[in-house]
């Protein structure tokens, strides 16, 4: 606890958000700053992780937004959180099929991991690739932001009405343990629940305020330069008003206050309240849609169907099961949603109609 306790040196109490930040990125503490939490050996499996297919649809997608275009001679893609490489690497790969493309396209990867920045470097071997710490120094366009798995890690506020009042929670330190309690909201974080209409209901209110404030860049630069953001994550579409902070260690699920800076913190994406901020910053989203339909529209099945002819029974077996994984709604097929974000000025809406 005593890494931990630094975190409140300064104040008894901070807000959860604030908490988060520091619990999953801290230099010194952070999870994701210490270890590869991807794959068999770490703590979960992303859709990268389980089918080179997942990677493979979205590389078709960004081509067929290139075409889109008109081909231009330089596109920027921009992968937010690039986990450990996997996805680029298959993206790379898939680019390569169509030259044109993959001498048009430049890759721009965006991490905040020392850790995993360092993996990414040691596998991912391609002049066109690059890695940023700020997004603000993106500066050609069109651009395209990539995000998958990137919303639920980002840190999240929690209210709760209490009596027609609305209060935030905030961690402590209790007899060496981490605690929770709330306290009144100001007004100020109670004006920007109202603005999307967040305060009406009851239950836990849950708002990514620092996930909106890194937005508000990726926002300006697709007005400026024109593009898009294209996001694939677990959530919902509805209100939801409950607590959807959720811990995962060794493929497990683990106790929120236990294991603190050696577990992954996420949360379910209120994807409807992510429509409406896009919407606040002048950006049109068309549909939300699940993973399965994306993939779908795609031609995941069409290309199972002719790598099928080319492996032998236990590989196409293996490689029908990891599909299923994806678009089964058991599984992520419905709990992953899709939400593409784009300049108004932009008529590109594959797979979203």
């Amino acid at each position: 606890m005593k890494k931990i306790d630094k975190i409140f040196s300064k104040k008894k109490s901070i807000p959860l958000d604030v908490y988060l930040e520091k619990i999953l990125y801290d230099k010194n503490i952070g999870y994701y700053q210490n270890r590869n939490p991807f794959g068999v050996k770490g703590d979960y499996i992303t859709a990268p992780n389980i089918s080179n297919l997942f990677s493979e649809m979205v590389a078709i997608w960004l081509i067929s937004f290139w075409k889109n275009l008109k081909k231009p001679k330089n596109l920027t893609f921009v992968e937010l959180g690039p986990g450990n490489g996997d996805f680029c690497l298959m993206l790379i790969k898939t680019l390569k099929n169509f030259p044109e493309a993959f001498n048009s396209i430049k890759i721009i990867l965006y991490e905040k991991s020392k850790r995993l920045k360092e993996i990414q470097k040691k596998r991912i071997i391609s002049k066109r690739v690059s890695w940023i710490n700020d997004i603000k120094r993106i500066e050609e366009g069109p651009v395209i932001f990539f995000g998958n798995e990137f919303l639920d890690a980002l840190p999240i506020k929690q209210f709760k009405k209490i009596n027609g009042n609305i209060f935030e929670k905030f961690v402590t330190i209790e007899k060496k343990n981490i605690a929770f309690f709330f306290k009144e909201a100001k007004k100020k974080q109670i004006n920007k629940l109202n603005n999307f209409n967040l305060a009406s209901g009851r239950g836990i209110i849950e708002y990514p305020e620092q996930g909106f404030n890194e937005l508000d860049v990726i926002c300006e630069k697709i007005k400026k330069l024109s593009g898009g953001a294209l996001f694939i994550d677990y959530g919902y579409n509805s209100q939801y008003n409950q607590n959807t902070l959720q811990s995962v260690m060794k493929h497990k699920y683990n106790d929120i206050n236990k294991n603190i800076g050696k577990s992954d913190i996420t949360s379910l994406v209120n994807f409807d309240l992510y429509k409406k901020y896009f919407s606040s910053k002048g950006l049109y989203v068309e549909n939300i849609i699940s993973q399965s339909r994306f993939l779908q529209k795609m031609g995941i099945i069409e290309r199972f169907k002719i790598l099928s002819k080319e492996i032998n029974e236990k590989e196409k077996t293996n490689l029908y099961l990891r599909i299923k994984r994806l678009l089964d709604p058991k599984f992520m097929g419905e709990n992953f949603k899709v939400i593409f974000a784009k300049n108004k000025k932009c008529k590109f809406s594959l797979a979203f109609k």
